[in-house]
C-alpha cells in the first residue's frame, strides 16, 4: 500500500507506543536475504539512529538486530537520553554523513531517524539557551530547515554519479494523534509520503497499526513490482469502503446482504494484513497471500 523506492524519504508518524521503531527494525531485518546474497547491487547498508532513547531501549534493540543476524550490514548511532542536547542534535547528521558514503560510492543505504521529534526538542533546549527569539510551540524560526537540510541528502543518484542511493524513514511521534501540530506538519510536508499508525487499531490487536486511509506513498505504484501492482489494485478501496460501512454498522442491526458481505470480507482483509513482529515475508509470499485474500 507504501511503496518505497530507492533515494524516497518516508515518515513514519503515530503516537508513543504504537510500533513505530517494530516497523523500522522489521525493514532492517528484512534486507538480510538481499544482503546475504552476491548481487552487490541489491544489498542495502543499514543506519539506525536513535535520539534521545533510553540506552537500556538501545541495547535492546542492538540485541535483536544481532539476534536476526542483521548487525553485519547496520550502524547504529546512539545519542541517549543521558547524552547533552547538543549530542541529540547532532547524531541524524552524522548518521546521514555515513549513508552518504554509501551513496556517493554506488552503493544503497537505508536510515532510519527515531526520533527526529527528540531532536527538535534537543535543538529548542540549545535555542533557548542562547537567548534565540522563540516562535510557535516555543520552537525557533528555523526548525523546518533543521529537519529540511537533513532529510533532502537522501536521493537516489543517476547512473553518471554510480547510481547509489540513500533512503530515508524519518519517525515522529505525535501527541494523542495531533498530526496538525508544529514538527509533524513540517516534517510531512518534508517528506514523500508517511505511514500513519493509530493507537485505536493497535488496541484492537491490528498491528501494525497503519491506517491504510490515511498513509500514502508519493512515489506511488512507481516502486512496486507488477504483479504486487496488480493484485493489490483493488484491495485499498475495500478496505476503505468497509471502514466506512464499519463505522454506520455500529448504529444498525437490519443490515442488507451486500453490507453483511462487504463487512465479512473487510474483517478477513484485515486479518489478512496483521503480521509478526520481526518476522518479515518475502515479496513472493506478500504477492500469493494477497492475491488469495483479493480473490478469495
Amino acid at each position: 500500500f507504501g511503496p518505497i523506492g530507492r533515494g524516497q524519504r518516508e515518515l513514519i508518524i503515530g503516537d508513543r507506543q504504537t510500533g513505530k521503531t517494530s516497523i523500522a527494525i522489521d525493514t532492517i531485518i528484512n534486507q538480510k536475504r538481499f544482503n546475504d546474497g552476491t548481487d552487490e547491487k541489491k544489498k542495502l547498508y543499514c543506519i539506525y539512529v536513535a535520539i534521545g532513547q533510553k540506552r537500556s531501549t538501545v541495547a535492546q534493540l542492538v540485541k535483536r538486530l544481532t539476534d536476526a543476524d542483521a548487525m553485519k550490514y547496520t550502524i547504529v548511532v546512539s545519542a541517549t537520553a543521558s547524552d547533552a542536547a547538543p549530542l541529540q542534535y547532532l547524531a541524524p547528521y552524522s548518521g546521514c554523513s555515513m549513508g552518504e558514503y554509501f551513496r556517493d560510492n554506488g552503493k544503497h543505504a537505508l536510515i532510519i531517524y527515531d526520533d527526529l521529534s527528540k531532536q527538535a526538542v534537543a535543538y529548542r533546549q540549545m535555542s533557548l539557551l542562547l537567548r534565540r527569539p522563540p516562535g510557535r510551540e516555543a520552537y525557533p524560526g528555523d526548525v523546518f530547515y533543521l529537519h529540511s537540510r537533513l532529510l533532502e541528502r537522501a536521493a537516489k543518484m543517476n547512473d553518471s554519479f554510480g547510481g547509489g542511493s540513500l533512503t530515508a524513514l524519518p519517525v515522529i511521534e505525535t501527541q494523542a494523534g495531533d498530526v496538525s501540530a508544529y514538527i509533524p506538519t513540517n516534517v510531512i510536508s518534508i517528506t514523500d509520503g508517511q505511514i500513519f499508525l493509530e493507537t485505536e487499531l493497535f488496541y484492537k490487536g491490528i498491528r501494525p497499526a497503519i491506517n491504510v486511509g490515511l498513509s500514502v506513498s508519493r512515489v506511488g505504484s512507481a516502486a512496486q513490482t507488477r504483479a504486487m501492482k496488480q493484485v493489490a489494485g483493488t484491495m485499498k478501496l475495500e478496505l476503505a469502503q468497509y471502514r466506512e460501512v464499519a463505522a454506520f454498522a455500529q448504529f444498525g442491526s437490519d443490515l442488507d446482504a451486500a453490507t453483511q458481505q462487504l463487512l465479512s470480507r473487510g474483517v478477513r482483509l484485515t486479518e489478512l494484513l496483521k503480521q509478526g513482529q520481526y518476522s518479515p515475508m518475502a515479496i513472493e509470499e506478500q504477492v500469493a497471500v494477497i492475491y488469495a485474500g483479493v480473490r478469495g
